[in-house]
């Protein structure tokens, strides 16, 4: 798991005991391709440290449409955080999009890792005001942007996501029908 020790590393200093000590309130899952770890409806118990991978959250519209809302690769958190910090039944679905090893932590875990280790409470703090910005400008981006700058932004952002992740999920992530992603990129081919 040098991974998620390199990773917390850029936010706060352990010991190697203590690192020991952090780790032990993890599980680790294999997660192979198209595994679900949440379904909607769901009681949300626990979110997600991907070490290595890729997982999605998405719900199913009134049209029976996927709608993704958001991807998580290496070194990023996932979960559905409302429901997860009330334990309460999950609005989301979240999949795995490709085969991924994740670090498992429960709501009980964290609150006994924070208690052993109050440092965590400075690392989880600055992973949520990340996440948090991330969300604002997202939707001001989706406010702002017509659908093909919204590609191109999506594209030069995370270029390695345009690699990995089917253009389905691309699409369903930008709001975008796959036929009008396909349309989009040959627009910007020609």
């Amino acid at each position: 798991m040098e991974t998620f020790k390199r990773h917390l590393d850029k936010f706060i200093i352990l010991a190697e005991e203590e690192y020991a000590s952090v780790l032990s309130f993890f599980r680790v899952l294999e997660v192979k391709k198209k595994e679900t770890l949440l379904l909607e409806g769901e009681i949300c118990t626990s979110m997600f440290f991907i070490v290595k991978g890729c997982l999605r959250k998405f719900f199913v519209n009134e049209k029976g449409v996927e709608q993704t809302t958001e991807f998580a690769i290496e070194n990023w958190w996932i979960t559905d955080t409302f429901a997860y910090e009330r334990q309460i039944k999950s609005s989301f679905n979240i999949q795995s999009v490709e085969q991924s090893t994740v670090l498992l932590l429960d709501l009980h875990s964290q609150e006994e890792l924070l208690r052993k280790h109050p440092v965590m409470e400075h690392y989880f703090r600055m992973v949520y005001q990340r996440a948090y910005a991330a969300a604002e400008r997202r939707i001001r981006y989706l406010y702002e942007m017509s659908r093909e700058e919204l590609y191109i932004h999506f594209s030069e952002q995370y270029p390695g996501f345009i690699q990995r992740i089917p253009q389905y999920l691309i699409a369903s992530f930008l709001g975008f029908t796959p036929e009008y992603l396909s349309e989009i990129r040959a627009k910007l081919r020609s």
